[in-house]
């Protein structure tokens, strides 16, 4: 797995918007424990996942014409109507060959469908060796990078190549979602110049106290659920790893469930703000890279999104290949 963030960092207190912002909005904003994000208005989302991808092909050694499959998780707002984002991600990475398309519908939780589906083509057919799974995180706007009451939006890309082996093991997966909440969240974009699009919550109310409780419920019991369908106790997981809204929704997180997330996840938060789809593997592949994870460990990958959508992904470290030079 591989995560390209670029080099340019915004920090939260110079968000153009913030002058747009009432007093409670800027307050909210500034007390997310964001304290930056990674900023680069010249890359759109397929440039940067094709940007992780790319290194994450070259690293494994992987010709992308002999690519089997390649999985583009879907952005959050397409360049253009009717193109395909998915074929020119192929494109670029001149993946001819790949089985290509797109998944989505769940913002950060897509990632979860995108890994089911790998799996699937995995079994489904005994000649594919490896599936490509890819996301280019990106605002709605440049302009609207705060998504009141929730999170600041940064750039970054992301790659994972699924395969039968490798450095980490997809255990198990549980995902739910409630329709209820379909619209809680939207970007009013007909009519609209861009510059002026932004991510409103339809309900704050219900956001920050109904979908909160259900999401408190709904998370510790998929996490039951994921634990003993694997013959596991909580103690059996060396460590949780969540997405990166804000510190009071890893707060929440811990509380709710009754763990401790691994330090990485406040430090991504603090440096890179929410990436999306992206946060959860960024998260792991921290901890990894830091030593704070090793062989044989097991980790809940915690994934929730305000589409009403939760997922927890259960992985196993496996021994790690020496570093490319």
């Amino acid at each position: 797995m591989v995560s390209y963030l670029p080099e340019s960092t915004l920090p939260v207190a110079e968000l153009p918007e913030l002058d747009r912002l009432d007093d409670d909005e800027r307050r909210a904003c500034l007390a997310l424990g964001i304290d930056s994000v990674r900023a680069d208005d010249g890359m759109d989302a397929t440039a940067l996942a094709e940007r992780a991808a790319g290194r994450l092909l070259e690293q494994a050694g992987r010709d992308p014409g002999e690519l089997g499959a390649l999985i583009v998780v879907e952005q959050r707002v397409p360049g253009t109507l009717l193109s395909s984002a998915a074929t020119h991600l192929q494109h670029l990475l001149k993946a001819e060959h790949a089985l290509t398309f797109s998944v989505g519908g769940l913002g950060c939780v897509s990632v979860t469908p995108a890994l089911l589906t790998a799996r699937g083509l995995l079994a489904a057919d005994p000649e594919l060796d490896e599936v490509l799974v890819a996301h280019g995180s990106k605002p709605v706007s440049p302009q609207a990078r705060y998504r009141h009451p929730v999170t600041v939006n940064g750039d970054s890309g992301q790659a994972l190549l699924i395969g039968r082996d490798g450095p980490v093991r997809l255990l198990d997966a549980v995902q739910e979602t409630n329709g209820a909440y379909w619209d809680l969240f939207h970007v009013d974009y007909r009519d609209v110049r861009s510059e002026l699009w932004r991510e409103d919550c339809t309900d704050p109310p219900g956001y920050s106290f109904r979908l909160a409780i259900e999401t408190r419920n709904r998370l510790a019991a998929l996490l039951r659920r994921l634990l003993e369908r694997n013959g596991l106790a909580q103690d059996d997981v060396r460590g949780f790893v969540s997405q990166n809204l804000s510190v009071g929704s890893q707060t929440f997180t811990e509380e709710s469930l009754g763990l401790s997330l691994l330090p990485v996840c406040r430090e991504n938060l603090r440096e890179n703000g929410h990436l999306g789809p992206n946060d959860v593997f960024l998260n792991l592949r921290t901890a990894m890279e830091r030593g704070a994870l090793g062989p044989g460990d097991r980790v809940v990958l915690i994934n929730v999104s305000p589409v009403a959508a939760w997922s927890l992904l259960l992985v196993e470290i496996g021994p790690q290949e020496p570093a490319t030079p």
